[in-house]
């Protein structure tokens, strides 16, 4: 694969760069992939710089566009993994780092690490007192020293700053040469919530897929004009308990709803059912939803 790096100045941070979520195992399927993977760079409205993570399918016509966004744990190995696998069924993915521009604030970078804690997502609430981040050039995911700053900072983004960062990413995707005109949005934890706020935001989209995120305010589903799918484990019942009320809002709202639950799965099982030590419940919900993603976009092409 064909990857186009970016430098990374956490330095001027006082500290070294590492990666917060790394799964070497991701990162060695990723290196196996055939398909053409770069970052490009992306403006904001604003003008900040987006880093974005392209995967291009390998077929013969134009494709439809993927607007990927990430879980709590920032642009990670699996990621970047997950984008190139959907690539691989023949969608064009465009997955921004939404730490992009964004750097540790000196709280965060003096606040250590949890030792052995679980990669789980059981934060996915604003980050504790104090600045989360500051601006940095290029900042990004690995500008920060670990997975708990990464969290605390994905977890303090500004919705409107989040829903301006996907609007640039995808008219950008939009306007590739090899691009069909039809646009989709897909996110995973507290992106997979972002999705579904995503679809409330954007007129042009042609489905929102949530992989166990919250949903949004029931007065903005007024606006949504995407069928939704919804991807929720059995065993996330922070997640799960919102589905019958979300399917009440939608139903009043007019609006496609349809969530399926994988029985025994736990919280981030696309992830989570990849892992090398992935239990049955987990893989089996992982192949499914996988399976049904794919369906829904429209088959592998």
């Amino acid at each position: 694969m064909k990857v186009c790096s970016i430098v990374v100045v956490a330095a001027l941070m006082g500290s070294s760069a590492v990666s917060c979520s790394a799964q070497d195992w991701a990162k060695a399927t990723l290196a196996k992939s055939p398909r053409h993977g770069e970052f490009v760079t992306v403006a904001e409205a604003n003008g900040r710089k987006l880093q974005v993570w392209v995967v291009y399918p390998q077929v013969k016509t134009k494709a439809p566009v993927v607007v990927m966004i990430h879980e709590i744990f920032g642009l990670s190995d699996w990621a970047q993994e997950m984008a190139d696998e959907l690539a691989g069924a023949g969608y064009i993915v465009v997955e921004p780092d939404l730490l992009s521009g964004l750097g540790p604030a000196a709280a965060a970078m003096a606040a250590p690490a949890s030792p052995g804690a679980p990669m789980d997502h059981d934060h996915m609430g604003q980050g504790g007192a104090g600045a989360a981040y500051v601006t940095a050039e290029p900042g990004g995911t690995s500008a920060f020293p670990d997975r708990n700053a990464v969290v605390r900072a994905v977890s303090s983004l500004p919705d409107a700053q989040v829903m301006a960062d996907l609007d640039a990413v995808a008219d950008y995707g939009k306007k590739l040469p090899s691009a069909d005109g039809k646009l989709y949005v897909a996110g995973f934890c507290w992106g997979g919530g972002k999705s579904f706020l995503f679809a409330t935001h954007r007129g042009d989209l042609s489905g929102a897929f949530v992989f166990y995120g919250p949903p949004p305010p029931a007065d903005a589903m007024k606006n949504i004009t995407a069928p939704v799918y919804g991807f929720y484990a059995g065993n996330d019942a922070r997640i799960s308990a919102t589905i019958p009320q979300t399917v009440a809002d939608m139903k009043a709202a007019g609006k496609v709803y349809e969530p399926v639950t994988y029985d025994g799965a736990g919280h981030g099982f696309m992830r989570g059912g990849e892992a090398p030590d992935a239990d049955a419940a987990d893989s089996a919900a992982r192949a499914q939803g996988f399976r049904r993603f794919v369906t829904l976009l429209g088959g592998v092409r």
